[in-house]
């Protein structure tokens, strides 16, 4: 089945709600799941007596702090019980099953991502109510927002896919467009899973900036905007009925996407965006 692995913000306030609200949800997906947390914030020695996930307190810190994201993945990858991984933003409930839906692919290694739905959500979640998913997805469907393309909040593929990060930091900008941007490189599919799997963001403020010193070494540390990319750019679309290719005009984005020169054009508009962000 599944190991889910995260790095949390402390389970505080707002955040301590929607971060237990997502991980029992990762728990309840399968009586299998595996959900391994990393870092010592505040709290989450708490949250995992209560929740029972696996936590891992020590995890190596850039020099302002910040948990570092490579370190997760690599050691993840490593003690996972299963031969799948999926990493997740704390913040992201999951209403379907990852592993169902990667039941459906068959190539050997691959990276499956999907956009999120963004959802004023602050309430606990009755998980002893046997319906709290329908709800949600109702309620999610109703007020919810389906984010852009560059909103990429979870990455699964299996544990014997090879992927080592640079050493970028959890929860700033840059990182997770290399992801897609490194995958395809390297010829391995990446697939858009949003048709068959609803993941609702749970709304809150910002905590970080587009232009901090972390994001612009993210940005470094990635070889430039140009080797960033997006859901926009998967090579392939899930659907209820199996895998597919984008419709024509995304299909054609994804080739292009491929080409240094078009990589360049966009990277040219996300330097002008991010210097009026």
């Amino acid at each position: 089945m599944v190991t889910f692995f995260t790095i949390p913000r402390s389970f505080e306030g707002v955040f301590d709600v929607a971060q237990r609200n997502s991980i029992k949800s990762w728990l309840t997906l399968h009586p299998d799941s595996e959900v391994i947390v990393f870092g010592d914030e505040k709290g989450a020695v708490e949250a995992a007596n209560e929740l029972g996930f696996r936590h891992e307190k020590e995890i190596r810190r850039n020099k302002f702090g910040t948990p570092l994201l490579s370190e997760a993945f690599h050691v993840a990858k490593h003690i996972a019980q299963h031969d799948y991984v999926a990493y997740i933003n704390t913040d992201i409930i999951l209403l379907n099953s990852l592993w169902s839906a990667a039941q459906k692919i068959k190539y050997p290694h691959y990276l499956m991502v999907g956009r999120r739905t963004d959802l004023d959500f602050k309430e606990k979640i009755d998980f002893t109510n046997p319906e709290w998913r329908e709800t949600l997805a109702n309620r999610a469907e109703q007020e919810g927002k389906l984010h852009g393309f560059s909103g990429i909040d979870y990455h699964f593929f299996p544990k014997s896919m090879s992927l080592e990060l640079p050493p970028f930091p959890v929860g700033r900008g840059g990182w997770d467009p290399w992801v897609i941007y490194n995958v395809r490189s390297r010829k391995i599919p990446v697939i858009d899973v949003t048709e068959v799997v609803t993941a609702v963001h749970q709304n809150h403020p910002w905590t970080w900036r587009p232009n901090d010193p972390e994001t612009r070494k993210n940005i470094e540390l990635a070889g430039g905007l140009a080797n960033m990319l997006t859901i926009r750019d998967a090579d392939f679309i899930l659907t209820p009925q199996g895998l597919t290719k984008p419709p024509f005009l995304r299909h054609l984005w994804s080739i292009l996407s491929q080409l240094y020169l078009w990589r360049l054009m966009l990277a040219l508009k996300r330097r002008i965006q991010r210097a009026f962000a």
